[in-house]
């Protein structure tokens, strides 16, 4: 099982996700962002790029589609919270979504 994100390193690696639009949950127990693309095929594409990350990594996103925009929700069920598989998810995406 991957380890829970202790309260320093949450405050330290949620901070940089939040300047690109990722909110948490006080608890710590997951971020979410939406995404909004120029139109579905651009959306479709990205939710494809992400999908091939996500599965290197063994690590799945909860997301909504719906025309150009995703709605994606990141925590790790395992561990019941936040670990560094999300935050490296999440890192992940915004990169994609720069393409």
């Amino acid at each position: 099982m991957t380890d829970l994100l202790s309260d320093d390193e949450r405050k330290t690696l949620i901070a940089p996700l939040q300047l690109t639009g990722w909110d948490y949950d006080r608890e710590g127990r997951a971020i979410s962002k939406t995404f909004v693309f120029a139109d579905f095929v651009a959306a479709f594409d990205w939710m494809t790029r992400v999908a091939r990350i996500a599965e290197d990594a063994n690590h799945h996103p909860e997301w909504t589609n719906v025309y150009k925009t995703v709605t994606v929700t990141l925590t790790t069920h395992d561990a019941k919270g936040l670990t560094h598989k999300d935050i490296a998810l999440a890192q992940d995406m915004d990169k994609a979504a720069q393409v």
